[in-house]
């Protein structure tokens, strides 16, 4: 099997890191929750314990590995640049946690595209799968941790310094 990380792998792990660390999951609700196939959540976890972000025989995130791959490697490995204004989703210094922290303008709100009602107008920012917009809009938890990873992936150094600190905490 490919050991490469895919950035589904990555909605993977943190839907996974979102649960309280008992909470006995199967690929079929894990699939269900992220508008993912059995297959494709199948293959994830099997690459996630190749990339020792996932430990198989515990069942249990690394979350040590998993908050230094967010920090150091996810930026390079799966980068995004904001394109054109759109109407969306809020992500990144534009959704919770961040929102909060930073006085965002209109020109600088980050959003993934969507036609969904609510949405804003901000600029486009690639989702890191294409069903990852819906699984947060079912789950604040995980929408806060796509939010924080796409700080990451689109923001400035302080953007990224603060999200960093924030997963830090919530992956403790």
């Amino acid at each position: 099997m490919d050991a490469r990380l895919k950035p589904q792998d990555v909605v993977v792990v943190l839907k996974l890191a979102s649960w309280r660390r008992d909470h006995r999951w199967t690929y079929a609700e894990l699939a269900n929750d992220l508008s993912m196939s059995a297959a494709e959540v199948h293959a994830g976890v099997k690459r996630l314990v190749i990339c020792r972000l996932f430990n198989a025989s515990l069942q249990r995130v690394d979350r040590r590995a998993l908050r230094e791959f967010l920090a150091y490697g996810l930026a390079h490995v799966f980068p995004a640049t904001p394109a054109e204004a759109v109407h969306g989703m809020p992500t990144a210094i534009s959704a919770p946690p961040l929102a909060e922290k930073f006085l965002v303008g209109e020109d600088d709100r980050m959003v993934w595209p969507s036609s969904r009602p609510g949405a804003v107008r901000g600029r486009r920012v690639e989702p890191l799968y294409r069903s990852a917009p819906e699984a947060a809009a079912k789950d604040p938890v995980l929408y806060e941790l796509l939010a924080l990873v796409d700080a990451i992936r689109v923001g400035r150094a302080r953007e990224r310094a603060i999200a960093g600190q924030e997963l830090e905490r919530r992956l403790s």
